[in-house]
Order: C-alpha cells, then structure tokens, then sequence
C-alpha cells in the first residue's frame, strides 16, 4: 500500500531526525567517565577470575567432549561390527535356504520328468487298449453270422462278453489315472514355479546383502539416504520369513512324497491291468480253441453220418429196384395162372369140374397176388424209408454247412483276427 503525505508534513519530519542527529552526535564527543584506581583492581580480578572460570569450563567440555567421541566411536565400530555379523549371518541363512530350495527344486524336477515318462506309459497303455476291444467287439459282431442251433450263447461268447467288460473296465481306470497324473504333474509344477520364485528372491536377497556386507567407510559410493530407516507396510518379520520358504519346502516334499505315491499305483495298476487282459485274452482264446475242437468233432461226426446215410441210401435203392424187379418178374407167373384159369373156364359140360388143377391155380393165383401186393407194400416202405434218407441227407448236409461256417467264423475270422493282439507291460 502507498502512503500519500503532503508537502508540509514532510518537511517537519525532516526536522525532527536531523534535531535527534545533532544529540546523538552531541554525546558522542563528551569525555568518558574516570573509575577509581580499587574499581580498577577489582575489574582486572574479575576479569582474571572470569578468564579461569571460564577457561576451566572450556577444558572440562573439552575432555568431555574427547571421551564423548571416543564413547561414540567405540559404539559406532561395535555397532557396525555387529552389524556386518548379523549381515554374514543373513547371508549364512539365505545360503542354507536356497541350498534348502535348491535341492527340493533339483528334486522335484526329476520327479516330474519321470513321473512324465508314467504318463507316456500309460498313455501307451491306454492305446494299446483300444485295439484289442474293437477285436473283441468285432469278434462278437462276427459270431452273430452263425446260423441255426450254432447261434448259441456258448463260453466263447461267455467269455467275449467278460473280455469287453474287463477292457473297458481297464480303459476306464487307466483314464482316471492319467487324469489323476495330469493334475499331480501340474501341482508339481506349481511347487516348482514357488520353489523357483523363493530362490530367485533370495538370490537378489543375497546379492544385495552381499553388496551391504562390501560396504565400508570409505566405500565411494556410500551416501545419505533420506527416509531409509522408514518402515514400510510389505516387511515382514522373521519368522513369516522362514515359515514362507519352510513352507514352500514343505509343499514341494507333500507333492514329490504324492507323485511317488502315484508312480507305485500306476506301476502296480499296468501291471495288473496287463495280467488282468492277458488272462482273459488267453481264456477266450481257450474258449475258442475248445469251441474249434468241439465243432470240428461234431461236423466231422456229421460228416461220418452223412456218408453212412448216403451208403444206406444207394442201398435203399438198390433195394427198392430189387423190389420193382420181384413185382415185374411175378406178372409172367400171374398171367399164366390167369391165363389157364381163363382157358379152364371153356372147358365143356361135365368137364367143368372143379378139380386139384383149378384148385391149385386158383390157389396159385392169390398167392401171386398176394406177394405182389406185399412186394408193392415193402415197395411202398422203401420209397418212403428212401425219402427219409435224403431229408436226414438234406438236413446232415445243411448242419455240415453251419458247423462250416461257425468253423470259418471261429477260426478264421475271429482267431486270426486276435492273433494281431499284443499285450504288452508298459
């Protein structure tokens, strides 16, 4: 703010410094005040007392102040001496640690590497399933071609069934493994990543502990930090600090312990899953090859009934041709009788007379006759004794046929087809 005076004013303020000017200058030129010779005494004792006084203050500060730098130094190098040890023990624990961490992360690599070459195993293993399963299959689907009596619920079906059901039952249980080994391998890995992260942490941790514990006095780069001694909210406390590796240590053995758990069950589940198929590939294959054994016998007996039956036919009809000459060789015989009794009957008067010779033809006659008819009945017998032998013929060969094609579907179609199958131990 800007103060406006007046003219007047001015000039009355400029008389009254120079007034207080001129008394000061006034009193500056006065002659100084005389002290009496004791006050002059007195002044130099005090000054002498003063300068002792004030002297021997000055030498107590001085050696307290000596003691004091030579206390403080002390405290310092035994401070800093403590220091750099608690820094050496820091780095003597972060070395244990990452050794610690090291060797669990060194084993659970190798774990998960070969618990890797299980899951190839029974990924393997899980394949080779799928073959022998659609064999079976087929195999079931083929027997459903037999024919006649031959379609029948036999132990080779009995045990194609089982087949199926215990390779499914397999195939099921060595994907729930792989499952099971899929997500151990992923936990491994988590152990891993934590394993991984802690040492990469101490790493840094102990490099720049390291670097504290080279730092000297006379370190060049040595400077003032401002703030440093703050704390801030991330720190944690000692013991969260060991717990936090102990604990990453301690996941990593639960999984590796876990993943050694589940290499001995898949060890023991292939093993026992490829007994378990090799068993019962080997009881159908027994089933077949009974079932072989056994149609082969029976067609071959049929086949021995259809030659004894085509024997007994050609002597049937040899028979029956026998039987057609007897009747055609009794009509000679039968006319002559005929033929005499016809001529007999023109015999005149008394002469018809019913005598040994009409008696006896008339007798020969019947009897011809009569042997005819029979002859024509055991005619009639052969004929139909005859047609029975070609239906048993029919029916032996048809049964042939069906025993045939079981036969080709047993042993050609579905026991070649299983020779293909390998059950292997993986």
């Amino acid at each position: 703010m800007l103060l406006l005076i007046s003219g007047s004013t001015f000039q009355e303020l400029t008389c009254v410094i120079f007034r207080t000017f001129l008394k000061k200058m006034s009193r500056l030129f006065q002659a100084p005040p005389k002290f009496h010779p004791s006050e002059w005494h007195v002044a130099n004792k005090m000054q002498c007392a003063s300068t002792e006084s004030q002297k021997s203050s000055s030498e107590r500060m001085i050696a307290e102040s000596q003691r004091l730098v030579d206390e403080i130094e002390k405290t310092t190098q035994k401070t800093q001496s403590d220091v750099n040890k608690k820094i050496e023990q820091r780095l003597e624990e972060i070395k244990f640690w990452r050794q610690e961490l090291d060797n669990k992360l060194e084993q659970i690599i190798h774990e998960t590497e070969v618990l890797l070459t299980f899951k190839t195993r029974l990924e393997k293993a899980l394949e080779s399933c799928k073959e022998p399963l659609v064999i079976a299959q087929k195999c079931l689907l083929n027997r459903q071609s037999r024919v006649g009596i031959d379609l029948v619920h036999d132990e080779v079906e009995q045990e194609l069934v089982k087949e199926v059901e215990v390779l499914q039952g397999v195939i099921a249980l060595l994907e729930r493994t792989l499952e099971q080994t899929i997500e151990q391998i992923r936990l491994n890995r988590s152990a891993k990543y934590n394993l991984e992260k802690d040492l990469k942490d101490k790493f840094t941790a102990s490099k720049i502990d390291s670097y504290c514990a080279s730092l000297t006095n006379n370190t060049p780069d040595v400077r003032y930090a401002d703030n440093a001694v703050k704390i801030e909210g991330n720190f944690i406390s000692p013991e969260d600090w060991t717990d936090f590796s102990n604990i990453n240590v301690e996941k990593a053995d639960k999984q590796r312990n876990n993943s050694l758990s589940l290499r001995a069950m898949i060890d023991s589940i292939l093993s026992q899953t490829a007994n378990d198929m090799h068993k019962q590939y080997e009881m159908v294959n027994v089933a077949f090859r009974n079932r072989v054994k056994e149609v082969r016998d029976a067609k071959h007996k049929l086949e021995i009934l259809l030659a004894s039956v085509m024997d007994e036919t050609a002597l049937q009809e040899k028979n029956i041709a026998a039987l057609k000459k007897a009747i055609a060789d009794k009509e000679g015989p039968v006319k002559v009788a005929q033929t005499r009794l016809e001529a007999r009957n023109h015999r005149p008067n008394v002469e018809l007379c019913y005598d040994t010779v009409q008696y006896k033809l008339i007798s020969e006659v019947q009897e011809i006759t009569n042997n005819i008819q029979r002859l024509k009945d055991t005619l009639a017998q052969a004929e139909t004794e005859l047609k029975g032998l070609s239906r048993r013929q029919l029916s032996l060969e048809e049964e042939i046929q069906v025993k045939a094609n079981t036969l080709y579907i047993d042993e050609v179609l579905c026991m070649q087809m299983r020779e293909s199958v390998c059950i292997n131990n993986f």
